[in-house]
């Protein structure tokens, strides 16, 4: 295999679907998207899924041991268990045997495992998860971050957000001037909580920011801004809540089409444009959310995962990879810090 592949390591143990799904979209990912995937797992259980296949895509296989339940506590969870499939994946990364990790399994354990073995980037205090939701723009996505990582928040730990989310939307989404905003109950700046406050006049001043104020719920689809910044408790209620709707739309269209012969011929008709609203609100079209801020490439999948999911999760990491998001994060971090060093 090509020295200019991306590397992945992806946790064949993780998700609800392990590891007979996870092995079948990282199976599609390594022939169509030109990766080399590096399967971390149950060796037997990984191979008998392998087995499953006809493909000619050889995929390598690293042993481990275990994985975390969801029922278990993160953090005790990977130190328990240091051969788990994350705790492996994430090591593969750390030396440099692997350029990103891919897992659907425990978020907060994946979470727990960067932070340990990969450690937080210079000027990073916290990291946070960015999910990219669809707008009424059809060109074009929007960033959400935070979206579970940091239920409490400091007014520091979102300018950073908004910092890592910029960079993520010019150089990966390739938005020239990246739109920022902070959500919030209101667009006037006095409006919010003291979290609120303080953090829009921090984003004010910063001059890596592209700040265009407050964003109300309503303007989070709307296209107008390309990256929005909150705490992950709002931000993970937020991605629920889209899901949901995402689940509503698809089940409303399946429900109201015609029925019958005609109904037949009309749905044919509509194929290409359901087909694209899919695409658009489903959220196994973007197959996971990126934890920024730590020292490694990190996609975490839902734990609902199966094939198309991890396909897209795996180019999600692809594309973070290609476009170096870690080493451009931590050439502006040093001036992030400091410009974060004001009295909080």
């Amino acid at each position: 295999m090509g020295s200019t592949r991306a590397r992945i390591a992806i946790d064949a143990m993780g998700g609800d679907y392990a590891p007979a799904e996870i092995v079948a979209g990282a199976i599609r990912a390594q022939a169509e998207l030109d990766v080399e995937v590096i399967l971390v797992g149950d060796e037997e259980q990984v191979a008998t899924a392998l087995k499953q296949h006809s493909s000619q895509e050889k995929l390598r296989i690293v042993p481990s041991e275990g994985t975390i339940e969801m029922h278990e506590e993160p953090l005790s969870g990977i130190r328990r268990k240091p051969k788990a499939s994350i705790n492996v994946a994430m090591d593969l990364v750390k030396q440099k045997q692997a350029d990103a990790v891919v897992s659907a399994g425990h978020s907060g354990a994946a979470m727990a495992a960067a932070l340990l073995r990969l450690g937080r980037l210079p000027g990073i205090d916290r990291p946070a998860i960015g999910a990219l939701f669809p707008t009424m723009d059809a060109s074009k996505s929007v960033l959400i971050l935070d979206v579970g990582a940091n239920v409490d928040c400091r007014p520091k730990f979102l300018e950073q957000f908004a910092v890592m989310g910029s960079i993520y939307s010019q150089y990966v989404l390739e938005v020239e001037k990246p739109k920022v905003g902070l959500l919030n109950i209101g667009e006037e700046p006095c409006k919010g909580n003291e979290l609120a406050i303080r953090t829009h006049e921090r984003l004010e001043k910063n001059p890596l920011v592209n700040f265009k104020g407050n964003a109300e719920g309503r303007d989070v689809l709307s296209g107008d801004f390309d990256v929005i910044v909150c705490d992950g408790f709002v931000g993970n209620i937020l991605l629920k809540f889209a899901e949901g709707i995402g689940e509503a739309i698809l089940q409303i269209f399946k429900e109201e089409l015609p029925q019958g012969l005609n109904g037949l011929v009309g749905t044919a008709l509509l194929k290409p444009n359901l087909k694209r609203v899919k695409q658009r609100v489903d959220h196994a079209e973007h197959g996971g959310c990126l934890l920024l801020g730590v020292d490694g490439v990190c996609v975490i999948g839902h734990g609902s995962s199966q094939a198309p999911s991890v396909y897209s999760a795996i180019r999600l990491a692809k594309e973070a990879v290609e476009h170096q998001v870690i080493d451009r994060i931590q050439s502006r971090t040093t001036i992030a810090a400091s410009s974060s060093q004001e009295s909080e």
